[in-house]
């Protein structure tokens, strides 16, 4: 299992995530259709043309759901008891079709349960760059954590 306990993380930890990912059109495209998100940002190349930014940009909620996942398999995967929500959830830059994208996460909170002797709440701060290192999103994420079981 790859996911770390919550008695495990530290605050200031910094991942690094290996995946990276370059978003296609397709990936723009599915995902704002299946979320009946008919913006033509998103779906509309020749509206895009004469916009402030010459071309589709890519729907902000792929990008947090990008950033989010990319973190799953370093931080939570199997140790996850539950989503708690986002916050501050930024886009400073645009995401266009054919960025790649890295992810960092960093622990930025810790505390016990007060409801789950067994769990603890961490708050992650998840930060997506593109290729040149532009900021493109970031939010901090709040999740109910396993701790380690007794041996």
């Amino acid at each position: 299992m790859p996911g770390i306990w919550f008695d495990e993380l530290e605050v200031g930890r910094t991942f690094d995530h290996a995946i990276r990912r370059t978003v296609t059109e397709t990936d723009n495209l599915l995902f704002s259709t299946l979320t009946h998100n008919p913006a033509q940002l998103h779906l509309d190349a020749e509206y895009m043309k004469d916009s402030d930014f010459g071309a589709i940009i890519v729907n902000s909620c792929f990008t947090l759901s990008l950033m989010v996942g990319v973190s799953v398999g370093d931080t939570t995967l199997g140790t996850a008891v539950a989503n708690l929500g986002w916050d501050e959830v930024r886009f400073p830059a645009p995401v266009f079709i054919g960025d790649t994208l890295r992810i960092e996460t960093e622990v930025v909170e810790l505390r016990e349960s007060k409801s789950r002797p067994t769990a603890g709440i961490v708050t992650f701060a998840h930060r997506a760059y593109n290729q040149d290192g532009v900021l493109v999103g970031s939010c901090k994420r709040s999740g109910l954590q396993h701790k380690k079981p007794a041996e």
